[in-house]
């Protein structure tokens, strides 16, 4: 995951009409304790477990045989809690015009549903640490224990407990996506001004439904959300495309007593995987990141010391339990 910058015109303009949109909705909402919502419980040891399991393939990079160990695991680990699972393979460019190949896991819960809920995250590792402190490290890959495998570990804990939950009535789909953490490196001559060689999965995705004429009331996108000094404040471009969505989201946080991780602020536009759901899909999709308040998103990103001494058991818990209330909530 990338810069924080507001990315084109039209997404632009799409943030600047919605400011405020929903605010009315807001307003008239009837009061939810979030408090007493009953869901499952979310099981942090086991959230731990699945990021481990993630970074001990080694750097998910495109095409390494830890990203084809890695697809098995996940394919496998889901086809065995979702009612269905696609995946979704294509090609894409890289920065520098590099042809690689992508996999898009898809696993759908309760595929009978009309009324669905999509939650999102990215399974590759970055192919260049670019930010590291050490300049030899530059074109090196990294484990990528946060930005990546945290949101995917915690996903795969929902799925565990969603396939424990025959009662639901609710449909889920988790989305994980490929190819969003290749874009050009700092030091590359190449450097697209558009940042569409970031977030190539979700861009696919998007424009290439795993089923005709997909639909989601929501979405939520997790990125960088295991650090052990958590951090999150209201990012603009979901702000801008889903204002009532992340401002619901933020109110369970508050209601479960986790206003001080869930900062009321809001925080510079990020180009992520969430652009290109509400730009071609038109699910109206949030992205909860890490936004620490002295760094670019938390101290390791895109360097080599990103590996699973950077997880915190309780963070994971903190948003997987933020998650789990919104969809139960939700029905």
């Amino acid at each position: 995951m990338k810069k924080n910058i507001l990315i084109i015109a039209v997404i632009c303009s799409v943030l600047i009409l919605s400011c405020g949109k929903n605010k009315k909705a807001d307003d008239n909402d009837a009061y939810v304790n979030y408090k007493e919502v009953k869901t499952p419980d979310f099981n942090a040891d086991s959230a731990y477990y699945f990021v481990k399991t993630q970074c001990d393939f080694g750097p998910r990079t495109p095409q390494s045989k830890a990203w084809e160990n890695c697809a098995e695991f996940l394919i496998s680990y889901l086809k065995t809690k979702a009612d269905t699972v696609y995946v979704q393979e294509f090609s894409s460019a890289l920065w520098d015009g590099k042809q690689v190949k992508g996999r898009n896991i898809i696993a759908s819960f309760n595929i009978e549903a009309t009324d669905r809920v999509l939650f999102a995250s990215h399974w590759d590792s970055r192919m260049w640490a670019d930010h590291d402190e050490n300049p030899d490290n530059h074109h090196s890959p990294i484990i990528g224990a946060n930005d990546g495998a945290s949101g995917v570990g915690i996903l795969l804990e929902i799925a565990r407990l969603i396939n424990l939950s025959p009662q639901t009535k609710q449909g889920l789909d988790i989305v994980l996506f490929d190819l969003e953490d290749q874009g050009a490196p700092y030091w590359a001559e190449n450097q697209p001004e558009d940042q569409t060689d970031w977030c190539l999965g979700s861009q696919y995705w998007s424009q290439n439904l795993h089923i005709p004429y997909y639909r989601a009331k929501y979405g939520v996108l997790l990125d960088m959300v295991g650090y052990k000094d958590l951090r999150f404040s209201k990012e603009m471009q979901s702000m801008g495309y889903a204002q009532s969505i992340m401002n619901n989201i933020w109110n369970i946080a508050r209601d479960l007593g986790f206003d001080s991780i869930f900062i009321d602020d809001r925080y510079s536009s990020v180009m992520d995987d969430h652009v290109w759901i509400n730009h071609y899909a038109k699910i109206p999709t949030i992205d909860i990141v890490q936004n620490s308040a002295d760094v670019s998103f938390f101290p390791y990103w895109h360097t080599t010391k990103d590996n699973i001494d950077c997880i915190d058991k309780n963070s994971l818990a903190v948003v997987g339990k933020v998650l789990l209330v919104s969809f139960f909530a939700a029905e």
